[in-house]
């Protein structure tokens, strides 16, 4: 399996305005616009999967003109994705704001983004008038790129998730329909809007069509992000990234709040939301990450934990309390310590924590942590009598 390359067409980038619309063509923002991106089928990249159109079509179709957010931040520390594809063609991704804005009527885009505001200004400053466009830069941190937190920043808020009773998209801040999409997803929408949906749908399946975008690195040769068919198998999605180094004993797919999976079976596990559901994984942030057979799963999940507890935004209980006890819980257990203990702890604070958050963040880590208990069993009866006799390596590049 080799890479289709759509929206990294123009690798390595980063592509001008000029070259950008030389490779690509021209947008056609028609009114049949929105029943091509329905047939489409196109569903967004940031993580929930849920079909473009019936976003777009609910912001639309609320009270008051709607505020279309291009999503860039990558607040996921396995994910480089978004900022590959900002490297590679900032234009196709500003072109899909544009695009958003004329199918929901809206007035105003904001780019939201981490750390590619100067590549962001500059691409902006080099383009012709359109639906006013402003950038705004985000606060470091995990949760930052969470949707409502994104909305809060651009309202010049704490830039902290919110609680909510609806959806973004049918009333926010100001009583405007806010549209928070991917920058994958949109610039998705910007090639759906010049070449239509049969094209989309030439690569992908009848459910999923279309392509998306994986970072994958661990234990494989050439660490990389790579473009593939929904529904590509897991392991041609490793061989695009040179293929596993050593033999693997797990993969962990959707990123720190995705779920662990043996590799013996998540390797052929279909690369869509279907595929994922029926392998008990989740696509999430598309990160793929390969744990060598010589890496202790519980010290690596152990790291992931204590960083998400540290990354809380510290507004409810579970965030406050839990994740911190679930961190603590599984650092003892990786470190060698009561194993019948640490497993009655663990168990107790998932049921306390999952479900009951502000957000979703504690029910990604509870998620992951139970994944890590399920695909390392042995290891954990292991560590009750000595260790597993894996190392600790960093597999996985959690920041400090």
């Amino acid at each position: 399996m080799s890479q289709v390359r759509r929206l990294l067409a123009g690798a390595p980038g980063p592509l001008s305005y000029t070259d950008s619309q030389a490779l690509h063509g021209p947008m056609r923002l028609s009114a049949d616009l929105h029943g091509v991106v329905e047939h489409a089928g196109l569903r967004g990249r940031g993580g929930g999967g849920f079909p473009l159109a019936r976003k777009l079509a609910s912001a639309r179709d609320a009270k008051g003109r709607p505020v279309v957010v291009v999503n860039a931040a990558e607040g996921e520390p396995a994910s480089s994705k978004d900022r590959t594809l900002l490297s590679v063609d900032p234009h196709l991704v500003l072109d899909g704001g544009q695009a958003a804005a004329f199918l929901t009527g809206a007035t105003q885009v904001v780019v939201a983004a981490h750390d590619d505001v100067d590549r962001l200004r500059t691409a902006l400053g080099k383009r012709p008038r359109e639906v006013p466009t402003r950038i705004v830069q985000l606060a470091p941190g995990y949760v930052t790129s969470e949707a409502s937190a994104v909305v809060s920043a651009a309202t010049a808020g704490l830039g902290l998730p919110v609680s909510r009773t609806r959806p973004l998209a049918q009333g926010g801040p100001g009583r405007r329909p806010w549209v928070v999409c991917n920058a994958e997803t949109l610039a998705g929408l910007a090639l759906v809007a010049r070449h239509g949906a049969h094209w989309h749908r030439q690569v992908g399946t009848d459910d999923e069509p279309g392509t998306l975008l994986l970072t994958v690195s661990g234990g494989v040769r050439r660490p990389q992000v790579v473009e593939v068919p929904v529904g590509t198998p897991l392991r041609d999605a490793v061989r695009c990234a040179g293929g596993l180094r050593a033999p693997a004993q797990a993969v962990l797919v959707g990123g720190f709040a995705g779920r662990w999976l043996p590799a013996a079976t998540g390797l052929d596990a279909a690369l869509s939301h279907a595929g994922m559901r029926t392998a008990g994984g989740t696509l999430g942030a598309g990160v793929v990450v390969v744990l060598p057979a010589e890496a202790c799963g519980l010290a690596v999940t152990a790291r992931i934990m204590a960083y998400l507890a540290a990354q809380g935004a510290r507004q409810c209980g579970p965030c406050l309390n839990g994740l911190p006890a679930l961190a603590a819980s599984l650092t003892e257990l990786a470190a060698g310590g009561s194993v019948a203990g640490a497993v009655q702890r663990l168990e107790r604070w998932c049921g306390l924590v999952d479900g009951r958050g502000a957000c979703a963040h504690p029910d990604g880590a509870v998620a992951l942590v139970r994944s890590a208990m399920t695909v390392f069993a042995d290891d954990v009866r292991a560590h009750g009598t000595g260790g597993c006799g894996r190392d600790g390596a960093e597999v996985v590049a959690v920041p400090a």
